[in-house]
């Protein structure tokens, strides 16, 4: 089994985070989100993965190469690199990973993260994931038939069509199914919006008779913009605390005439003085934060805080802030006080 990971869009609307690092690489409860999105994806499937396919985009970096070929690795699998040059949409970043574009595989978008216990249907050609949604006039929406294949995908229908949201992530029994179809729509300059985008490549699929099933995943969270994220690893917190399979609070932190509420992702070297953190906090490693209280926040890694009372406020690396703000959303290496 493969997974192909579109991941070279820089993510605009969560700036000044994604200044510096990638959005697939902003951490989620400690683990970056693309780590947990092909971590979940592998419980799921329950097979072995062989392959992770990482399309980025060319301003990337060594490092940041480096770091996906561990997440990879930390799978047993072997990672592929390949680089998207230009955004023309997600069918043209799927093709830029041609040479992996074999046998069974899921492709995942690398900015959604989703809870779900079902069986995967691999009988069928193709499953998309769902999840049923209050506003499906807001998403992209499947129609099914009386034997449960998507007959349509229909892009914010005006009316109601179902209530079933694709959420970005597809398995095909054989990828290479979707790729010769996805040439053909390359071949026919076949745009929309100066995009080329997944759902004609699955149309034609359909065209030629191949069964689409739906896989309904129970949580789906985004990670968009700076208050969903922050929304989304309180989720994922709350979450794992409830699974206990992931230890969240490393041994090595220094806790000085100061409070942890559960549940909160707190990393190594961390040191609180005079605090109370949680619930629904995530700390990365060598954070120091004195006479300060934090709750429904994300701090990312070797940041110093101090006199500071946070709610849904999402701090940087290395990033300095003392300050009377609450709601604060400070990047990498910033300074405020």
């Amino acid at each position: 089994m493969k997974i192909i990971v579109p991941m070279a869009g820089r993510g605009s609307r969560l700036r000044p985070h994604t200044l510096t690092v990638p959005k697939p690489l902003i951490p989620i409860a400690g683990k970056p989100i693309v780590q947990r999105l092909v971590e979940d994806i592998a419980q799921v499937l329950d097979a072995p993965i062989d392959e992770i396919a990482f399309v980025i985009g060319k301003d990337f970096g060594l490092e940041i190469e480096e770091k996906l070929k561990q997440i990879a690795q930390n799978l047993g699998a072997k990672a592929s690199i390949y680089i998207q040059d230009q955004p023309l949409g997600t069918g043209h970043a799927i093709m830029c990973a041609q040479d992996s574009l074999s046998g069974p595989a899921v492709i995942a978008y690398a900015d959604t993260l989703f809870k779900a216990d079902f069986t995967l249907d691999k009988e069928a050609d193709s499953v998309i994931w769902v999840k049923q949604v209050e506003n499906p006039e807001a998403y992209g929406v499947v129609k099914l038939n009386d034997k449960n294949e998507i007959t349509d995908l229909v892009e914010k229908p005006k009316d109601k069509v179902s209530d079933l949201a694709v959420i970005g992530i597809y398995y095909f029994k054989d990828v290479n199914v979707l790729k010769d179809q996805l040439q053909l729509v390359l071949d026919e300059k076949l745009m929309r919006g100066g995009e080329y985008q997944i759902n004609d490549g699955i149309e034609k699929m359909k065209q030629k008779g191949l069964v689409f099933k739906p896989g309904k995943v129970d949580e789906w969270m985004d990670c968009g913009n700076k208050t969903v994220t922050v929304a989304t690893n309180k989720r994922m917190l709350n979450f794992l605390h409830q699974e206990e399979k992931e230890q969240l609070v490393s041994d090595d932190i220094i806790l000085e005439q100061s409070t942890i509420i559960p549940p909160c992702y707190i990393g190594k070297g961390v040191k609180l003085v005079n605090t109370t953190v949680g619930p629904n906090v995530s700390i990365g490693e060598g954070c120091s934060i004195e006479n300060s209280q934090i709750k429904n926040s994300l701090i990312q890694t070797h940041s110093n805080i101090r006199n500071a009372q946070l709610d849904e406020a999402m701090i940087g690396n290395h990033a300095t802030f003392d300050g009377k703000f609450t709601k604060i959303s400070i990047g990498d290496y910033s300074i405020l006080d």
